[in-house]
């Protein structure tokens, strides 16, 4: 029995190696699957048990100086990327409607291939993400939707760049995301600068509704896909997905709308002195996959409430 599972896990990993686009073998984490989900799962095994546990006796560590080059690193290289995708089609030769996968050696194909492979190898970077919350003993910021999140996104682009690598209507979705990152990382660089950056944060409250935006937009261009005659798109699996996902994130943070601006259950802003350390405990609004900030970290919300009282991002 064991012998023909083992055999069967060989026969798909073979197939996967053959269907792996050419153009995309040499890229990166970008050979096998296998190499990407054992760093994703290490990375949920150190998120939910290892890093707790080791950081249990320990004193949480104080980074803010690294949280902040990390944002604004994070807000340059997400502009590389919108950058990088108008250039690839999006500004140039898309039509916005039946974009399909371009199979060519064309300097346009490649250049989407790599900026959706360096889009693909962004989500590992931004797994520091929870490794700073583990440092900081902010372990109640650690969600399952957090971890499952920065998890399932790399997990499911690998398999999108393996098979339809050079871009099409997919790709919309990544570059509106990282569009949307810009803005986000930008929003916690400051916050993680300390409270005399806080009065530049008078925007906080939109932070939702830009949220809300990058799913309708999202979903709205995915959906055309269902109303054309014709689209011979290569992987239509992917329009599904992508179509799903952006409807149930668009759910979950139009009922963190209604819940905090609509009914008014938005937990109240408050600002205390300045600790020693140089942060202070302000509350801050939300973020990609339902988070909020507290001096450049993230919190996830679920059904308009938090899910821990402390705040600080997708």
């Amino acid at each position: 029995m064991l012998q023909e599972i083992v055999s069967h896990v060989q026969t798909f990993h073979n197939y996967l190696l053959k269907r792996t686009d050419a153009r995309v073998r040499d890229y990166l984490l970008m050979q096998s699957p296998i190499q990407m989900t054992t760093i994703l799962f290490a990375y949920i095994i150190f998120s939910v048990y290892a890093g707790p546990r080791i950081m249990a006796n320990r004193k949480p560590f104080r980074l803010n100086v690294a949280m902040i080059i990390y944002n604004f690193t994070m807000v340059a290289l997400n502009a590389y990327i919108v950058y990088e995708f108008m250039m690839s089609g999006w500004a140039t030769t898309f039509s916005w409607r039946c974009d399909i996968c371009d199979p060519s050696n064309s300097p346009q194909a490649l250049r989407m291939i790599r900026v959706a492979w360096i889009f693909y190898f962004s989500k590992f970077i931004e797994l520091l993400d929870t490794v700073f919350f583990v440092l900081r003993k902010k372990q109640s910021q650690i969600t399952f939707l957090h971890v499952f999140h920065h998890s399932f996104m790399p997990w499911t682009w690998w398999w999108g760049i393996t098979l339809t690598p050079a871009g099409g209507m997919g790709s919309f979705h990544a570059m509106v995301n990282a569009a949307v990152h810009v803005i986000m990382y930008f929003y916690y660089g400051l916050s993680a600068a300390g409270p005399r950056f806080h009065k530049y944060l008078w925007w906080k409250k939109y932070m939702t509704a830009i949220q809300l935006t990058q799913f309708i937009l999202v979903s709205a261009h995915i959906s055309q896909y269902y109303f054309m005659e014709k689209c011979d798109y290569q992987v239509p699996t992917w329009i599904h997905l992508i179509w799903i996902y952006g409807t149930f994130f668009f759910l979950l943070f139009s009922n963190f709308w209604i819940q905090a601006y609509i009914k008014g259950n938005r937990l109240p802003v408050t600002v205390d002195k300045p600790k020693q350390n140089g942060l202070s405990n302000e509350d801050i609004t939300v973020v990609p996959t339902g988070k909020q900030l507290e001096n450049g970290t993230t919190h996830h919300y679920t059904n308009g409430k938090a899910l821990s009282g402390k705040v600080k991002k997708v």
